[in-house]
């Protein structure tokens, strides 16, 4: 797979531009950055970067070769339409990428003129948004899925990825980000990938989500999206699996659904919202904002069906979530992965994940 990756005005100052908005980590830091991210996922990447709009649509025009774009349009972002009619033109899947929160800072920047014409938009993730907007292609390009409503608002969708053959069951998986906008179910897709290819249809949700977390929203989404599934797909053996606060609402879900989930896995959930409040550490404001909108402060798990997979290392939700739940449910701690690998289903953690899966959707 060959990924062309465009920076547009301004972004050849990167590393001195506004450092407290877009970090010290410079274009050509950036490049190198980008090209190890696409070694490890077997992609090749090639790179450009202009400060003028024709010299972007022509950049475009000449993608032959390649199978994604990735674009950070800077400013034109919001003034041109050339650049999107190009990416519609060419007509190969591009993701949007912006370092920083767009919708965090002047309004006229939260509109996109190019977001229309791609594939995805990422935004406030910092240069790791590069990181993803790859792994983004690569899983779209890796097996078929359809993107389906289960709701009215824009965010009441879902990926729908079907096996070719015979049916092992059916996954939900609920992504995590402590309900901020920034953060998509593009985090869980490896996941839904893997699973696929495992014999198992999955259903990759997204939910409302706010500024600064939100609730109830994605609770009554969740349980919307669910709804949806099991008339679309009556008695198909169901698991859910979250991560992170996607663990939280998961947990939350299942509580409400003890007859037709076989099995919940938590994989580095968050299941105690007052204690990550009272912590002080990374989420705890939005906890806090959380318990605010009346969400639940603890969760308690499916007793016999609940599998919670956690690095005891992990710094931003404590393995203690996870062991305060260890009646009623399987724990499992493990060493070496940190928070955001629990998402890679080459890592050491996931046979055991899928054996459990196997058990319990049968």
């Amino acid at each position: 797979m060959r990924v062309l990756v465009l920076n547009g005005p301004n972004l050849n100052l990167l590393g001195t531009r506004e450092p407290d908005v877009y970090g010290d980590t410079t274009l050509e830091d950036l490049e190198g950055l980008i090209e190890g991210w696409g070694a490890g996922l077997g992609i090749e990447t090639l790179f450009s970067q202009s400060n003028h709009e024709g010299e972007l649509v022509d950049a475009i025009h000449r993608a032959d070769g390649v199978d994604g774009l990735i674009i950070n349009p800077g400013a034109l972002t919001h003034t041109s339409r050339s650049i999107g009619d190009a990416i519609s033109s060419v007509g190969l899947p591009a993701v949007e990428v912006h370092i920083s929160n767009v919708r965090q800072r002047e309004p006229w920047r939260a509109i996109s003129l190019v977001g229309p014409s791609c594939v995805r938009t990422i935004f406030g993730r910092g240069i790791g948004g590069y990181q993803d907007a790859l792994r983004h292609l690569q899983n779209r390009a890796a097996t078929p899925f359809e993107t389906v409503g289960y709701g009215p608002h824009s965010d009441n969708v879902g990926d729908i990825r079907r096996p070719d053959g015979e049916v092992a069951g059916l996954v939900v998986l609920i992504h995590g980000g402590l309900w901020r906008q920034e953060y998509e179910r593009d985090s869980t897709e490896t996941l839904a990938v893997d699973l696929t290819d495992r014999g198992y249809i999955t259903w990759n949700i997204e939910y409302r989500r706010g500024r600064q977390g939100s609730w109830p929203a994605p609770a009554h989404d969740v349980v919307s999206a669910m709804d949806f599934i099991a008339r679309e797909m009556p008695g198909v053996p169901t698991g859910i699996m979250g991560h992170s606060a996607g663990g939280h609402l998961g947990l939350w879900a299942a509580g409400r659904r003890t007859d037709d989930i076989r099995l919940f896995v938590g994989l580095a959930p968050i299941t105690d919202l007052a204690a990550m409040a009272r912590a002080g550490g990374v989420g705890s404001r939005d906890a806090q904002s959380l318990l605010d909108s009346g969400a639940p402060p603890a969760l308690d798990p499916i007793d016999g069906r609940t599998l919670l997979v956690h690095d005891e290392t992990d710094e931003i939700v404590p393995v203690s979530h996870s062991t305060r739940l260890s009646t009623g449910s399987r724990t499992e701690v493990v060493t070496g992965l940190g928070h955001f690998p629990v998402l890679d289903p080459k890592r050491e953690h996931w046979p055991l994940v899928v054996a459990e899966l196997g058990k319990a959707l049968v």
